[in-house]
């Protein structure tokens, strides 16, 4: 019970109308930002793609020229179908992967990788995307399926990276001839696609249980977003925690 003697609650200043109104107008742009980035993004990708495929196809099978002739519409009049570009591309992608796992197909590329490796500067050129393109799309181990921590660029500093792969060759053999030796990607903020290539020892290396996903995250944001956050606020156990228990 207050008395007259207590001093008078600081009560927080009300905001007037131009404040109320930057209230609804930051929170109406957290909501619509990720939204509209995101159709923003798929739809810039689509139609580039669909720029790249849709010109290596003949005018007479172009989409819009087909749908044109089936409805009766007037031909001067422009349709844009986007997307039939990406079905395209993606279909074309599974004809020749089918195509390659065959005899034929194996025969052939022999033949064109024999006539490029003669070839001083496309061989290089070629070499390199080729490697890139195995070591991500075709490779059988597990890589950057595991987020990790890491004590960088000193100790007592924790960074978070993505494990890789195990060192092989010569890096494993002289680097670290005690253990194994894991090739971690160190994502830079906010921008993850660029970073460091660093080789650590496995027993320098810490798993998390976070996924990928939740690690990109909270790296992009710059370690505003936590996975689980509001959870962990409410008294939730952590997930380390949680499988300790039987």
């Amino acid at each position: 019970m207050n008395t007259p003697f207590d001093p008078d609650p600081i009560l927080p200043p009300k905001r007037g109308i131009i404040g109320r109104a930057r209230g609804n107008f930051l929170t109406g742009l957290v909501v619509i930002a990720p939204v509209g980035l995101t159709i923003w993004l798929i739809w810039s990708v689509v139609g580039w793609i669909d720029g790249f495929v849709l010109p290596l196809v003949p005018l007479n099978y172009h989409p819009d020229r087909l749908i044109q002739d089936l409805l009766g519409f007037d031909p001067n009049v422009q349709i844009n179908v986007r997307g039939i570009g990406v079905i395209i591309f993606l279909l074309f992608t599974m004809l020749v992967g089918w195509m390659a796992k065959g005899l034929i197909g194996r025969s052939f590329i022999r033949f064109a990788e024999s006539l490029v490796e003669r070839t001083p500067v496309v061989r290089s050129i070629y070499s390199g995307i080729k490697q890139i393109s195995e070591t991500i799309f075709a490779q059988s181990e597990r890589s950057f399926e595991k987020a990790c921590l890491i004590e960088y660029p000193r100790k007592g500093i924790w960074a978070i990276g993505f494990i890789s792969t195990e060192a092989k060759g010569e890096i494993a053999a002289r680097s670290d001839n005690t253990g194994d030796v894991m090739s971690i990607f160190l994502p830079t903020t906010p921008n993850p696609t660029s970073g460091f290539l660093l080789f650590l020892p496995k027993r320098d290396v810490i798993e998390l249980d976070m996924s990928v996903e939740d690690s990109a995250k909270l790296v992009i944001s710059a370690g505003l977003v936590y996975p689980n956050a509001k959870a962990l606020e409410e008294g939730a156990a952590p997930i380390a925690d949680l499988r300790e228990k039987p």
